[in-house]
């Protein structure tokens, strides 16, 4: 009978070593899942563990144990040292606790939405009227990238620090900033200051991925929507545009470019998804040199060789870089980035038909005169919605009917594409959880 009795302990025993050896391997590879980064919430929850739940979260501190020894004041190693081979002076206990439990108490951060505008002159009230239709109907957070004149930025501040009650999104202003050697000649190409966005990449040095819009952009649907786009990419592409035309009978760059450009109709750089990691280490192709050129260096050789070509300015220079390198563009439907050419001449953008219009890119200047109401109704509404509740959702009845009323013009008479998607993003507004608005 003793002899059962000593083959159970030992087997006892052997099972508690067994499983104390499982749970330190879990806990390390969770630490290894988690990656570096135990913070002050975590640490403060092992020490209120290892303190029997006496101690707050305010004071993480480290644990005084009777004796007056502090063992539990470094938890960096506990990522490299099972708990029964720590050093003499770090509690194994605290160790032990704090890897198993740090992978689901860490605080994941939520991914940013880098977004970028450019904005000069008049075009205060249009850019902040596009960021708010991102703020309303977006899902995660925003981070703003607000490159305006000197004399803006007073203005621009005074507008967003009024919103930030809102807490979903944080903004920088920048100057306008171009190489010093080639200044002048990049601030006249085209409009003032719109071949900035040429060097985002160089300036958001520590920015992965980023959306630049132009400041005629309203957000009809989630800018997380687009967002995604970015894991659609392929190993070999860099950016996101939209077709210039989808028929090539009315196409402006098959019909006049008088340099290269990309595919059928070229593209229209208007809203631009950028994963400007890929675009600053990218060598390209060119038809200027053999040797391949990253972005940096293959700006100013292209103005030099083409301005006397372009018509579009910063616009016509990509529509040419990516004519040499078209592995490097992932072309998103016309939905995405729907212009009045869209509709003036009779309606050409099947996608927006079916599901309508998620992204409305009124250039032109037809948010700002009577040739294209459809365009100024929509842009009029959301310039005038407030962040209320109530105001948002009575946004659609009152628009519909301003719609109705546009029917006379090419673009009117297919008004419903117009509020179709607009329509489905308030109802998806209001059907998510508070946790998510």
């Amino acid at each position: 009978m003793r002899r059962y009795l000593r083959i159970v302990v030992l087997c006892l025993a052997c099972g508690f070593c067994s499983l104390l050896y499982a749970f330190s391997q879990l806990a390390v590879s969770l630490e290894e899942g988690a990656g570096d980064g135990g913070g002050k919430p975590q640490a403060a929850v092992a020490s209120w563990l290892a303190g029997g739940g006496r101690s707050t979260l305010r004071g993480a501190g480290p644990v005084a144990h009777p004796g007056g020894s502090d063992r539990c004041k470094d938890f960096s190693l506990c990522y490299w040292n099972p708990y029964w081979m720590l050093p003499s002076d770090v509690c194994g206990m605290n160790c032990f606790w704090e890897a198993a439990f740090r992978y689901n108490l860490k605080i994941q951060p939520v991914e940013k939405i880098h977004l970028a505008v450019v904005a000069c002159g008049e075009r205060l009230e249009e850019t902040m009227t596009m960021l708010k239709s991102a703020i309303i109907f977006s899902i995660r957070p925003l981070q703003f990238h607000i490159f305006a004149e000197d004399q803006l930025h007073h203005s621009f501040k005074g507008r967003l620090d009024s919103w930030s009650f809102l807490q979903t999104f944080n903004y920088t202003l920048y100057p306008i900033t171009f190489p010093s050697e080639n200044a002048a000649e990049w601030k006249k190409l085209f409009k003032p200051c719109a071949s900035q966005r040429l060097f985002l990449p160089l300036i958001l040095k520590e920015v992965d991925s980023l959306l630049y819009v132009d400041t005629d952009i309203l957000f009809l649907r989630p800018v997380d929507d687009i967002w995604s786009f970015l894991k659609k990419f392929n190993s070999t592409q860099i950016a996101a545009m939209a077709p210039e035309h989808e028929e090539p009978r009315i196409g402006w760059y098959n019909r006049f470019a008088r340099h290269p450009y990309y595919g059928k109709t070229g593209v229209n750089s208007g809203v631009m998804l950028m994963n400007m990691t890929r675009m600053r280490r990218k060598y390209f192709k060119n038809d200027m040199t053999t040797v391949r050129l990253q972005w940096g260096d293959i700006l100013m050789p292209l103005l030099k060789k083409y301005k006397l070509n372009i018509t579009w300015g910063d616009q016509d220079l990509l529509n040419i870089m990516f004519s040499h390198n078209p592995e490097s563009l992932f072309v998103f439907p016309c939905q995405w980035n729907y212009r009045p050419d869209h509709c003036i001449y009779g309606s050409n953008c099947q996608e927006a038909e079916e599901d309508g219009i998620f992204i409305l890119h009124g250039n032109r200047g037809v948010y700002h005169d009577d040739k294209q109401p459809a365009f100024r109704a929509v842009y009029e509404a959301l310039r005038n919605c407030s962040f209320e509740d109530d105001n948002i959702r009575s946004l659609l009845k009152p628009l519909e009917l301003e719609l109705q009323k546009t029917v006379h013009t090419y673009c009117g008479k297919i008004y419903k594409i117009f509020i179709k998607q607009l329509a489905k993003s308030v109802r998806d507004r209001y059907a998510r959880s508070p946790k998510e608005k």
